[in-house]
């Protein structure tokens, strides 16, 4: 909506509908999983492209969460692949311990330069779910494959000939956790029992 894509969720009227899946409501979430695994780390690093209009709102919600866990938020922007390396650099010099990264679509598509560079310099991190089996060390959030399923039946409607402001945009509330042993071991971290036991998946 805040784009004007669509007029609301409900009724979203125009020529446009679809699929949203769950974002920065999950960023509490994340540093809370993060803070689990690194319970010793005073500040987390929150990587965030300040060019997302849910920015502002993905830095309130870790700001909140991060004194929720009594924990400093320490801010990264980046909205290039420079910027990227620019931040991963700032996150080394002030030994950030920790690291949550906003659900965003760019950052999916650089997945493999932050999943690199956290590897790099040894940084636990949370990410979204599909990071995960790119070698991140922890995914959280929707599942996408569950979003195309819900987009597709859509698609199929509007085929047969309904309108698009007549179907209410979707939201994915399927959420899933993916935990990579392989990378937790490269790190030398243990995953609490707890944890693991709440995991959607583990990656050996």
């Amino acid at each position: 909506m805040k784009l004007g894509l669509v007029a609301s969720l409900n009724r979203p009227g125009g020529n446009a509908t679809g699929v949203t899946m769950l974002s920065n409501v999950l960023t509490a979430k994340r540093l809370e999983l993060v803070n689990e695994v690194v319970p010793s780390a005073s500040a987390i690093g929150f990587l965030v492209d300040p060019n997302n209009p849910n920015a502002a709102a993905e830095t309130s919600d870790a700001e909140v969460g991060a004194r929720t866990i009594g924990k400093r938020v320490v801010l990264l922007r980046a909205s290039t692949e420079h910027e990227i390396d620019i931040a991963f650099a700032a996150l080394a010099k002030q030994r950030i311990e920790a690291l949550v990264a906003a659900g965003e679509v760019f950052f999916e598509s650089r997945r493999s330069q932050i999943v690199a560079l956290a590897a790099q310099l040894a940084v636990p991190a949370v990410y979204n779910r599909e990071f995960a089996s790119a070698g991140g060390l922890m995914g959280y959030g929707s599942n996408i494959a569950d979003a195309y399923r819900q987009a597709g039946i859509y698609a199929g409607r509007i085929l047969k000939g309904e309108k698009p402001a007549d179907l209410p945009v979707q939201q994915t509330v399927k959420v899933e956790l993916v935990l990579n042993l392989k990378t937790a071991k490269t790190l030398g971290i243990t995953f609490p029992l707890s944890l693991l036991g709440r995991a959607d998946e583990v990656i050996e």
